[in-house]
């Protein structure tokens, strides 16, 4: 009888304002709101589509596709996109700055996380000789060494959400639906980009040493926070002519809702982040392991084949494997003490 009378006091107070959205976000509307966004849900086909039509080409040739390849680019990747733009999320992504928030980070980390995870370019690759050739020769080329290098994709990711939420941009896409999906695109290039070169599954225009990509993605992790924090110290509402006119009767104020918005970019940005540079920091131990193994390979084979020639006199004594190494070479060049 209690919640049947909050409910119609709620419908009384957002008739009174003007309020035309959707009812006030509960844990159980969490659960159960969904909406049909035709866009994203033609885009998440499309690209299912074309992937799935891949793989059986590549197995009608008689290779083998990883099955967890294809769960992460049609399962995961599509299935957190749908989630990002028809659960509550896109329910209330035009009343609630929070959940746009929340959708702004699984579309800019977490979908293209599990599309580069998919290999989508070495599918291409495999399944179409022609197209593939291309995208192999584009892969190599100067131009995408130069957009890739690793400051560059850094630099994008960070300022793409910086300029969205700072600029008119974010005003507009609550207000226009094209603006609104262009923006999901925005954000997924960038966080594909991102992804494709550090996670190197796929065929990259050039592979940086794992502490390259462990420094870069650290740099992403404090971008995220400092964008929360901005949004945070923000003492103006973003959007707010849009907010104020909305009318919303229900939940936090407006300048509560940007705090918690502001806190879910910084947060939920980094509890993405710090795992992926986690496993950044562990593919650099390995890197070091593999280099090591390899060095020890070829030193052991080196004295097993000298115990096996015959002794020669006066042979020339043999260099230290660190002085012909390129990777050490440089660092044990003779200091010039100007004493000559």
């Amino acid at each position: 009888m209690a919640s049947a009378m909050s409910g119609l006091a709620a419908m009384s107070d957002a008739l009174a304002s003007g309020y035309h959205g959707p009812p006030e976000l509960t844990l159980v509307r969490a659960l159960t709101q969904w909406t049909l966004d035709p866009w994203a849900l033609a885009f998440v086909l499309l690209l299912g589509g074309l992937y799935l039509s891949g793989v059986r080409r590549v197995r009608r040739s008689g290779t083998a596709w990883p099955l967890g390849r294809t769960v992460a680019f049609c399962g995961l990747g599509p299935g957190f996109c749908v989630i990002a733009t028809m659960s509550w999320m896109g329910v209330y992504q035009s009343v609630l700055f929070y959940a746009r928030s929340v959708q702004t980070i699984l579309l800019l980390l977490v979908v293209p996380l599990f599309l580069a995870l998919g290999r989508p370019l070495s599918l291409m690759i495999a399944s179409l000789p022609g197209p593939g050739a291309r995208v192999e020769a584009a892969i190599r080329s100067r131009a995408a060494r130069t957009l890739t290098f690793p400051a560059v994709t850094t630099m994008v990711l960070v300022l793409v959400p910086f300029v969205l939420y700072f600029t008119s941009w974010y005003a507009a896409g609550l207000h226009n639906v094209a603006v609104r999906e262009l923006t999901g695109l925005a954000l997924l290039g960038p966080g594909f980009v991102f992804f494709w070169t550090l996670l190197r599954v796929d065929p990259v225009p050039k592979a940086y040493p794992y502490l390259v990509a462990l420094w870069i993605t650290g740099a992403e992790v404090v971008g995220d926070a400092v964008l929360g924090l901005a949004v945070l110290a923000d003492h103006s509402l973003i959007a707010g002519a849009y907010y104020h006119a909305l009318a919303r009767p229900w939940g936090p104020s407006l300048a509560t809702d940007q705090v918690l918005g502001g806190g879910t970019l910084w947060i939920l940005g980094d509890v993405v982040g710090l795992p992926f540079l986690a496993a950044q920091l562990i593919q650099m131990i390995r890197e070091d392991e593999t280099d090591a193994a390899v060095i020890d390979a070829e030193l052991d084979a080196r004295d097993a084949a000298r115990a096996e020639a015959p002794q020669q006199d006066a042979a020339p004594a043999e260099r230290p494997w660190w002085e012909s190494d390129p990777r050490f070479a440089g660092r044990f060049q003779p200091v010039d003490d100007g004493n000559e």
